[in-house]
């Protein structure tokens, strides 16, 4: 009898000996960082960190990034159509009268408390007044102080001080299903401050081509961050945050058969932002570098039709003449592995990369030519010639575009005596100003011109600011006016 007790109890000691190692097992493969394990089958798996301070609490970021996400009110005003049948508008007064003003609404984020926010370019293109309301409902009147529309992004600014700000965090260290909060005024002003939450679907995601033809040759740098944080029109310039109430994306765009939140919602990443917002700041515009190649993402189809010796990197199709990709000694087949150690997998990335580079900056890049690694030193060049600048064709750069002076059978088909035909338009003010691929133009700040550089040199003279009247292609008359650095 003795013995059979004994014999229990040991077994129930030894069950609570091992129950207890178990609990401490699982306790300490909780607290564990996340390992890669392999087997011996040689497949891999991760464990999984399961340590209480790693559930999402969203409270601590939301109250404090909210009060730095303000309300964007935008005044567009829409000046007469001159399209309209003169008869019309004789008789009737169709386009006559005060220009009809509309009135559209975003978001925006405090980044500094001197009264600096950034929002999208889209939300304050061609505004002729905005408005900003904090989450305190006060209303400031803010000014543009610079947009590029490449990465859809604006800044402008308030005459205040002391405001809230949200920190500046790390896109780069975003990890795929990590939690985030967007923050914006979805569906205008009485939703302001709305906090949705949502995890990283996706990073470095391209939206494609424009389907607007007046966007098909412009400059796009994509590579955004998708959520499925429910985000709706007037989430766009708000703020994304991590769990740390940091700054990592502004609000850009959703897909949506229905113009509604679907699931899928897209943010410029932060460390695209702040460059862009350094550069509006310290110059007054975008000083964006440009490696000078046409190129694409490699994929093993691509590698076997090319008979390539890597399957992965960026392929370089096209090395521009003179360009600082063709100046340093890469050539077309060449294949891009990394810049500056860090490795490019997509096309998307390696134009990201780029872009967070300044005209003059150097960078290192390995590449793959014909099975071996060469590295070369590319010194990186600008987008765009300086105003004034005569090309081999005879093209005279304005701000970002190029001008010539208006043929005869143009000036015959608009019916015009003279003029200055905008020949392309690539990043800068004229692009910003909403100028189009062969407007003419006919007067600089009311003074008539048939040259480019006659152009050029009014523009040279303006104190403050650039008004261009002209003809579109179509042959409405038109205007558009930007301001000059101060």
């Amino acid at each position: 009898m003795k013995k059979s007790i004994s014999v229990i109890v040991l077994s129930v000691a030894l069950s609570a000996l091992t129950a207890y190692g178990v609990v401490r097992a699982a306790d300490a493969n909780r607290t564990s960082p996340n390992t890669t394990t392999i087997v011996s089958d040689g497949s891999m798996y991760r464990t999984v960190n399961l340590n209480q301070t790693e559930y999402p609490d969203f409270t601590y970021a939301a109250e404090s990034a909210v009060d730095a996400v303000v309300f964007v009110k935008v005044t567009i005003r829409n000046e007469q159509n001159y399209d309209i049948d003169p008869f019309l508008r004789y008789f009737f007064g169709f386009g006559n009268g005060a220009p009809r003003e509309q009135q559209g609404s975003g978001s925006g984020v405090i980044i500094r408390p001197d009264g600096y926010i950034v929002t999208n370019n889209h939300v304050v293109s061609g505004a002729t007044k905005i408005e900003v309301t904090l989450n305190n409902n006060k209303t400031y009147e803010a000014k543009i102080i610079g947009t590029d529309p490449a990465t859809d992004v604006a800044l402008i600014k308030v005459d205040a001080e002391g405001l809230p700000t949200v920190p500046f965090g790390d896109s780069d260290k975003l990890r795929l299903g990590e939690w985030v909060l967007a923050i914006g005024s979805p569906l205008g002003y009485e939703l302001r401050g709305t906090i949705t939450a949502g995890i990283v679907s996706a990073k470095g995601r391209s939206m494609g081509a424009s389907r607007d033809p007046r966007e098909q040759n412009q400059l796009k740098i994509e590579s955004f961050i998708q959520t499925d944080a429910a985000v709706n029109p007037g989430n766009s310039g708000g703020a994304l945050v991590n769990k740390a109430g940091e700054l990592v994306g502004i609000n850009t765009a959703i897909v949506s058969q229905t113009g509604a939140y679907s699931g899928y919602s897209f943010a410029v990443p932060v460390n695209i932002v702040k460059k862009i917002v350094d550069d509006l700041i310290d110059f007054g515009s975008v000083r964006r570098a440009v490696l000078g190649v046409r190129m694409g993402t490699v994929t093993e189809e691509m590698a076997k039709e090319l008979k390539l010796s890597v399957n992965k990197g960026v392929y370089i199709g096209e090395v521009s003449a003179g360009s600082a990709a063709d100046q340093a000694g890469i050539k077309k087949g060449d294949v891009i592995l990394s810049v500056d150690g860090e490795e490019m997998k997509e096309a998307s990335e390696l134009q990201v990369k780029v872009n967070s580079y300044r005209p003059g900056d150097t960078a290192k890049v390995l590449v793959n030519r014909d099975g071996k690694e060469k590295e070369f030193t590319v010194t990186f060049a600008g987008t765009a010639e300086k105003t004034g600048t005569v090309d081999s064709e005879g093209l005279v750069a304005f701000y970002g575009s190029k001008l010539r002076k208006a043929s005869d059978e143009t000036l015959s088909r608009l019916g015009i005596k003279q003029g200055v035909e905008v020949v392309s338009v690539g990043p800068g003010k004229l692009l910003d100003a909403g100028a189009a691929e062969g407007f003419v133009i006919l007067r600089v700040n009311d003074e008539p011109v048939s040259t480019p550089q006659e152009v050029v040199n009014l523009a040279k003279k303006a104190k403050r600011t650039v008004y261009i009247e002209g003809v579109t292609v179509s042959g409405r008359t038109s205007y558009f006016a930007f301001g000059k650095e101060e």
